[in-house]
């Protein structure tokens, strides 16, 4: 199995988390999203959109980090990113689409660059814009799962799932750009106590090949 990531995308860290955890073999193939790699054509003729990741499994190959989630978790159901129970999957996939849908798109670094280089805003507005969407939706997280009895550790229940792949990744890039996690108490928890574990640990920046100090 082939991952083409970059370490910095949280799409690619959300797919190492989840391969981690259900314990498959895989390798990287570093994708320098700031060197533009992802658009060179060798690239694009492995994923047409020009984006990390894309997942290949023999002759199977996958893009967008959720339909890869989903893959997974059909092709390899143990150990299981998803309760048992149909209502606690949907409110799984709820919780990680606010992420990967509603902030992490907004703060995605070709809109950032958008912004920048060609509606000319300065980094203080790019900043301001990137914070305006991390606290929407960690806003509407922190109350969700602070009034929820099945949240504890993890999103829900005794074991990561899809919400745990997600939130690590976004809580990263919130202490990237400076946003005040630690008003988040929930979050934080979840976040303290994921990180001690190994296949979070695994899946962090700072353990990849391409990682680069800042």
């Amino acid at each position: 199995m082939k991952l083409y990531s970059y370490y910095r995308s949280s799409a690619a860290y959300r797919v190492r988390i989840a391969l981690n955890y259900k314990n498959l073999a895989y390798d990287i193939i570093p994708v320098n999203l700031l060197q533009k790699a992802h658009l060179k054509a060798d690239y694009k003729q492995i994923n047409n959109q020009g984006r990390v990741p894309t997942l290949l499994d023999d002759n199977i190959k996958i893009a967008q980090s959720a339909a890869i989630l989903e893959y997974l978790e059909e092709i390899y159901p143990e150990p299981s990113l998803l309760p048992k129970d149909i209502p606690a999957r949907a409110w799984v996939r709820y919780l990680a689409q606010i992420i990967i849908s509603d902030i992490h798109p907004l703060n995605n670094a070709s809109v950032l660059n958008y912004l920048k280089e060609t509606l000319g805003q300065d980094q203080n507005a790019v900043t301001n814009w990137i914070h305006h969407w991390i606290k929407q939706g960690f806003d509407s997280l922190e109350s969700l799962l602070a009034t929820h009895p099945k949240c504890q550790n993890f999103c829900f229940g005794d074991t990561p799932t899809f919400a745990d792949c997600a939130l690590i990744p976004q809580i990263y890039n919130a202490y990237r750009f400076n946003f005040p996690v630690d008003n988040y108490k929930t979050l934080r928890r979840i976040y303290d106590h994921c990180l001690t574990l190994s296949y979070f640990a695994k899946a962090r920046p700072e353990n990849q090949p391409d990682f680069v100090h800042a």
